[in-house]
This record gives C-alpha cells, structure tokens and sequence, in this order.
C-alpha cells in the first residue's frame, strides 16, 4: 500500500455510515465529495484515488475513542512548553501521560540522516517516549540529535530532561532558527502497530520535524508516529496574511 502525503482533509459528520469506514470510497479521484452530514467535525485521511485510510471521530475519552490534537504548524508557545504533547492535551481537557522507552545510539534512518546531515545508517542520540491519552497509547515520539553535538552532554542521559529538550538544547549554546514538518499518512512499520495497540488496518501518520539552529546547523529532528485514528491535525496560519 502507497503512503500518502499531505491529504488531510476535514469534513462534518459522524463515523457511524459504513461509507465512511477505512477502505470505502469517498468521491473517487481528486478531490473527496463526501456530503456533509450533522455531527461533530472528523477528520479524513485518504489516499489520492479518494480510498479513506481512518476517520477520526471528536467524542469524549469515556465513549469510547481518544481523539487528541497535533497541530501543524506547532504554535511557538506550545514548542517552548515542558511538553508539547502535554500542553496540547491539557488545553484539549484529556489526561495526558508520558512514558520514556529508550535512551541511546541508533541508527540514522535515510531521512533521519539527511535532516541532521550525517551519513544513513550512522549512530544518532535517540530519546524515544510513549504518550498516551488517559491509558491510550496514542504517539510515540522520537527526538534525534547528532554524537558530536550532543554526546556526553545531560541530553544522553535516561529520563526526561527538564525543564525542557528545547531547554536543554538552549543550555549547550544552540538557538533555534527555523523548523521543517513533513506528514505522511502510511500502514504502521516494525514495532509501531504492537506499541499504539493498533487494529487491523489501522493507519499511522507520521511527522518528521526538523529543526535548524540560527546558523543552520541541524540541532533536532522530531519523529512523531501518531495512531491515524485518534487524532486530528489543525493546520493553521500562526500569524501574518493568509499564505497557504
């Protein structure tokens, strides 16, 4: 199965029509024209011949669905929070945890390598936490810094850091300039479907954020492996003119 990038689309309605479950049509190819119906809004991620891959539903935690918000682009407040999951859950009402599975060199994956702009396959600092929506795994999280940079410093040590990564990447003498997200909707890889207690057919959308210090050196790259179903993804204008 192809994986898509950047066709998220936005719709009212309800997830309750057999139509509208991962797999059915919506509209054919181009653009979706599934008709709007009453109901809470939901988001709709499809492949570009109009197949839904996952329709999340805004219901509360209790009936049933965890539906968390992860938007695009990151709001600078909530960037420099303690925990960008965090935040956005607490303004959302949802009881947030966060759990750290692993701390330690690994190997850069393509595009990993090619955003901090080492060789694929070289060893990065990886610091790799679950987050989870009440006891619903909902993301799990990556942040990749580079050996020479960051080796050795408090950043490689287990834990979380406080009190913030963006704080403690500050502290070293590094400011951040600038930050690139790309999103891609696809079927879950390796471990990822065990780890966010997927179904069958469930999608994952990953979003791989990097970002640049003033003097554009590579300083963090974001690998966020979010449950396609539990979430929705605002995308919005910060600030300025519209420039979509």
């Amino acid at each position: 199965m192809v994986p898509v990038c950047g066709t998220a689309r936005w719709y009212p309605g309800s997830v309750s029509s057999d139509r509208t479950r991962p797999g059915s049509r919506c509209g054919g190819p181009g653009p979706s024209t599934c008709p709007p119906a009453a109901g809470p809004t939901v988001a709709v991620v499809t492949t570009g011949e109009g197949e839904i891959v996952s329709r999340g539903q805004l219901v509360s935690e209790d009936g049933g669905r965890v539906i968390v918000r992860r938007s695009l682009p990151t709001e600078p407040a909530v960037r420099a929070s303690e925990s960008l999951f965090l935040t956005e859950a607490a303004r959302q009402g949802v009881r947030a945890g966060r759990r750290m599975l692993y701390v330690g060199a690994e190997a850069a994956a393509p595009d990993v390598a090619a955003a901090l702009r080492v060789e694929p396959g070289a060893d990065v600092l990886a610091r790799r936490k679950l987050l989870l929506a009440g006891d619903v795994p909902v993301r799990v999280a990556t942040s990749y810094l580079r050996l020479d940079l960051f080796g050795g410093t408090p950043l490689s040590e287990p834990g979380f850091v406080t009190p913030s990564l963006q704080a403690g990447i500050e502290a070293l003498g590094h400011r951040f300039g600038r930050a690139e997200e790309h999103l891609v909707a696809r079927p879950p890889a390796g471990a990822e479907a065990a780890t966010l207690e997927l179904g069958p057919g469930e999608w994952v959308v990953r979003i791989l954020r990097a970002s640049y210090a003033a003097d554009d050196t590579p300083i963090h790259v974001l690998e966020t492996v979010c449950a396609a179903s539990r979430h929705v993804f605002p995308i919005v204008q910060i600030a300025g003119a519209d420039e979509f």
